[in-house]
Order: structure tokens, then sequence, then C-alpha cells
């Protein structure tokens, strides 16, 4: 690991009617990492990648990429430093093509028509079921087809960080491992990787550490195998003994 890519220290995040969905949530993720965020649903999970994203603004704290703030920048601005996140629910664009969602993907980059070329062809290998479906509305994609393209699209970003927010929510067990597949073949390219999701068990198996978020605070970090083995983790997030 090459030091801090990512550090969040001490955010609060408010958001609707004061509602504090993060109380001083602190963590950081190394160059090269799969870092797993988990937790029970309200725990905070998708305001924390939203925050980071610049899609919410913090009430104090910082958050530094690269060594360098982001609070305060466009979610735009911190996608071109090279933070690109994928939603839950994904949020294609469902009356563009797949080729013109991957369009979307580069819109805030330059990239000569060579560059542009090579990554695309670089989705269609990690993503070979779109590659025979490129002139295909993206709304009538199945759902692990528009997971793949979600992921697809924002790799088209050329991101240093990438952010999966749930990206195994309402898939088939084959098709999930074939996500978490991927995942790890990113990882393997060099992107590193922030995970959140519900599938506690599958992000742990995959990710060098974890933090496990409760109502708004950090109650535990550790590796994920050390997680993957701790009673009580076992028990309130993987629902095992």
């Amino acid at each position: 690991m090459s030091g801090a890519l990512l550090r969040v220290d001490s955010v609060h995040t408010v958001y609707g009617r004061k509602i504090r969905a993060l109380k001083g949530v602190s963590l950081d993720v190394s160059a090269g990492e799969i870092v797993a965020l988990i937790g029970n649903n309200g725990a905070g999970k998708t305001t924390m990648m939203h925050t980071i994203a610049g899609l919410l603004a913090p009430e104090q704290g910082a958050i530094v990429f690269e060594g360098k703030s982001i609070i305060g920048l466009e979610s735009h601005e911190i996608a071109q430093l090279g933070l690109s996140l994928v939603p839950e629910g994904r949020r294609i664009f469902p009356r563009l093509t797949v080729m013109e969602n991957l369009e979307m993907g580069a819109y805030a980059r330059t990239p000569s028509r060579k560059e542009l070329a090579r990554e695309y062809e670089h989705v269609f290998t990690l993503f070979p079921a779109l590659s025979g479906r490129r002139s295909q509305l993206g709304g009538t994609l199945s759902g692990g087809e528009q997971q793949m393209l979600a992921m697809g699209r924002a790799l088209m970003a050329a991101p240093k960080l990438l952010m999966l927010d749930e990206p195994s929510m309402g898939l088939a067990p084959i098709v999930v491992d074939r996500i978490f597949e991927i995942i790890s073949r990113i990882n393997g390219e060099g992107v590193t990787v922030l995970l959140v999701e519900q599938n506690a068990q599958r992000a742990l198996s995959v990710a060098a550490r974890g933090y496990v978020l409760e109502v708004g605070e950090i109650v535990l970090a550790q590796s994920g195998a050390a997680l993957l083995g701790d009673p009580a983790v076992r028990k309130a997030y993987l629902g095992l003994a």
C-alpha cells in the first residue's frame, strides 16, 4: 500500500429535516486497497458515499483525496480528480444506448479517440454481456446488465478510486458472483475500491479492511478477515452463529 488515497476525518452530515446521518465518521482508504463499509439499513452508508462524492455537504469535518481537501467542490469536479461513484440503484440513463451511457462516463475528460476506443474495449472485455448490446437502450437491459453498465460508465471516467454503493442489490446469485469477480479484477488492475454492500460476507471476503457503521458512527475497524471471524459481526451482519 502506498499511503492514504482518501481520508475522512470526523465528518458530520445533516440532511432533510436536520437528520444527523453521520456523527463524526473517520475512515481512510489506502491506494490499491478494497475497503468495505458495512452496516444495517439506515446506518448512514449511502450518506457517507454521497458526502465523499460531493452530493451532500458535510456540516463539519475533513475529506482529503490525494492530499487535497475536496470539501466544497462540485460532484463533477470531484469526479474529474479521479473519484467515481456507482450509486445505489444503478441510475443509468434508460433512454440512452449502452454506448451513449458509456460516453457519458467520459464527459469530464478529453481522451484522444484512440484512448477512448481502447477504454470502450476494456469495458466490453470486463463486461462481455454488454458488447453485443452496444445499440440497445439502457432501460431494456436486465438488472445485472444495468449494474455492469453503471460500473462500466464509472470506469470510463478513469477513476483512481471507485466507490460502489450496493452493487449486488436485487441481483441473482450467479450475477453477484460475476460482479464480485469483476470488482477483484478491477482492483487487480490498479483501481482502489470503497465498497458499500448489504451482503457483508461477500464484501468482507474481498476487502483488505472493513469498517462497521452503526447509526452514523464507526463502531469497528479491522481487516476483512478479522471482521469475518468476529462473533458479534457474524451474528449481527452475516446471519451466522
